[in-house]
């Protein structure tokens, strides 16, 4: 970099010294490297700040390279389809300037874009490297655009890391960083980030997401920026920062589809930007555009899992999908119901057709779907008017298939039938057997802690909604309520509800809380009533289903 930059200035020095001594108005100073436009006014008040006779030619005259005109050598580019015709240019008496060598490298990449075999047989060919060198001579008057579609490319094209050609572009695009467009760095980024990632070009990478995120407020296309959150957001956290502020700017001229790719962006990279998503929600409830149905399953996956809730945006994706329920996949519907259960939104007309949907398929469906779709039912505590055939065709299903499934999810199945009232013996004698339950005992993680609380439900199930259940249960050790129970961050209800509690009691004696449970549950809080001096709950952490009422657990 250095060698190339003292060459420059070495010709830049030599003619000015030319031209010095003749201060002629119609002189010209030729930059060693070509301009795609005229000069900008921020490089003619830098020029200005040059001493003598050189700052002012510069201000007399602004410099910029043609574009060559177009000629018949550009439509047999365009017009090609085979490899052979473009290489046979070089041969045909044809004048290609430095623009036709990188425009036929440019539509080799296309023509070649799925076929991998043919580019290790292009790479090895003569003619191909005779086109490299070409562009690597004259790489300084390529003009931008096509400039980084050439490095898009080269990259594709499959050429090696260490190729000087390569090199060659890479260097000359941080060169000229600073002037390309944002739509140049754009698709540069949109385009090529994960080639730059895969071929060790992370300074390159990292000049780009600098140049972007400084030059943010150019952004004024839709297109582009929802592109780039989906491209480049995930690599620079301030860039994405700014992208999200310049959507806030521009969302009211979105589409449905760039909304959708908004929503699901945020969604793949877990940023919950809770202005962004208000906006959207807005537009989405006033705007009347349609919704297809892919877009309505986007949004309900991306609603779910970043948990932001907006009942104005559910009940349109609940009105919107109702019609398109008889034309959804299993694996959509089981999709869709799993992110309305993570909302905890229960739209009854909406669940009815999917409970509907399953017994429509009842042969067809898989058992991953099924599970997904029981599961889903229990978070939101929705048990369907047809419950006998549905359950019947669960239980049908289940049968020899529930010892096959992982522990974890045999667990949680068994929970979820729990929950809706629908457990039979036979499977709560699955999942409580000591041969099974072991292996949850004393574990550590996070994962295992939550599936053996699921355990601690189930065994509360057989003891006290199941008197003819014989056993086996979970070992009396298994029962003591654990520390790590009563580690969970009480909400900001719940802290008001213990002060307010701790006031009317007057003392802190006739009160408890964060009270843990033999049955796995933690009571919010605990009071002494003056009669008979009997213990009631009352709060509780934690969502507690329907099956297991405070009224079941004995006396204190």
């Amino acid at each position: 970099m250095a060698v190339r930059l003292v060459k420059r200035c070495t010709c830049l020095l030599r003619e000015a010294t030319r031209l010095a001594p003749a201060v002629s108005p119609v002189g010209q100073l030729r930059l060693a490297r070509g301009a795609q436009k005229p000069l900008t006014s921020s490089a003619t008040s830098s020029s200005s700040r040059l001493p003598g006779p050189l700052s002012e030619l510069v201000e007399k005259e602004q410099v910029f390279t043609p574009y060559p005109e177009r000629q018949e050598v550009d439509q047999l580019i365009e017009k090609a389809t085979r490899p052979e015709e473009l290489l046979e240019l070089l041969g045909g008496g044809h004048c290609l300037h430095e623009n036709h060598a990188a425009l036929t490298l440019i539509q080799l990449s296309r023509l070649l874009s799925e076929k991998p075999k043919d580019k290790a047989l292009l790479i090895q060919d003569a003619r191909f490297r005779q086109l490299l060198h070409l562009v690597n001579s004259q790489i300084t008057a390529v003009w931008h655009g096509t400039l980084v579609k050439l490095l898009r490319s080269l990259y594709a094209l499959g050429l090696p890391p260490t190729s000087k050609e390569l090199r060659s572009v890479e260097q000359e695009v941080r060169w000229r960083m600073r002037r390309l467009k944002y739509k140049h760095l754009a698709f540069l980024a949109e385009s090529s980030a994960n080639y730059m990632q895969e071929q060790d070009s992370q300074e390159l990478l990292a000049e780009l997401l600098v140049q972007l995120e400084r030059r943010w407020a150019e952004i004024d296309d839709s297109r582009v920026l929802v592109a780039m959150m989906m491209k480049t957001g995930h690599l620079s956290e301030s860039l994405m920062t700014r992208l999200e502020d310049k959507c806030l700017e521009l969302v009211e001229h979105f589409g449905p589809e760039e909304l959708r790719k908004v929503l699901v962006t945020l969604a793949a990279q877990n940023r919950r930007s809770v202005p962004l998503l208000r906006a959207i929600s807005y537009h989405l409830v006033q705007k009347p555009f349609p919704l297809t149905k892919g877009i309505l399953l986007d949004l309900a996956y991306a609603y779910g899992k970043l948990g932001f809730h907006q009942t104005q945006v559910f009940q349109r994706l609940a009105a919107d999908l109702l019609p398109h329920t008889p034309s959804l996949t299993s694996s959509e519907v089981a999709r869709c119901t799993k992110s309305f259960a993570f909302l905890k939104w229960l739209n009854l007309p909406l669940f009815e057709a999917f409970a509907q949907h399953v017994l429509d398929r009842a042969q067809s469906i898989t058992l991953p779907h099924l599970y997904n779709m029981l599961l889903a039912f229990a978070r939101v505590n929705f048990r369907p008017e047809r419950e006998d055939p549905f359950f019947s065709l669960v239980h049908e299903k289940l049968g020899s298939e529930l010892a096959g499934l992982e522990p974890a999810l045999q667990v949680d199945v068994v929970w979820a039938l729990c929950v809706l009232q629908q457990v039979l013996e036979a499977e709560l004698q699955a999942v409580l057997h000591p041969e099974f339950h072991t292996q949850f005992l004393g574990v550590e993680s996070r994962k295992d802690q939550s599936t053996f609380q699921k355990l601690l439900h189930i065994n509360a199930t057989a003891q006290l909604e199941h008197p003819e259940y014989t056993g086996p249960l979970l070992p009396a050790s298994a029962l003591v309520p654990r520390p790590s129970a009563l580690d969970r961050k009480a909400t900001p209800l719940q802290k008001e509800l213990q002060e307010t509690l701790k006031g009317l009691l007057g003392s802190a004696d006739k009160g408890s809380f964060m009270v843990a449970t033999q049955y796995g549950w933690v009571l919010g809080s605990l009071f002494i009533h003056r009669r008979g001096g009997a213990v009631s709950p009352v709060g509780h952490q934690g969502t507690v289903p329907n099956t297991f009422s405070f009224r079941a657990l004995p006396r204190c």
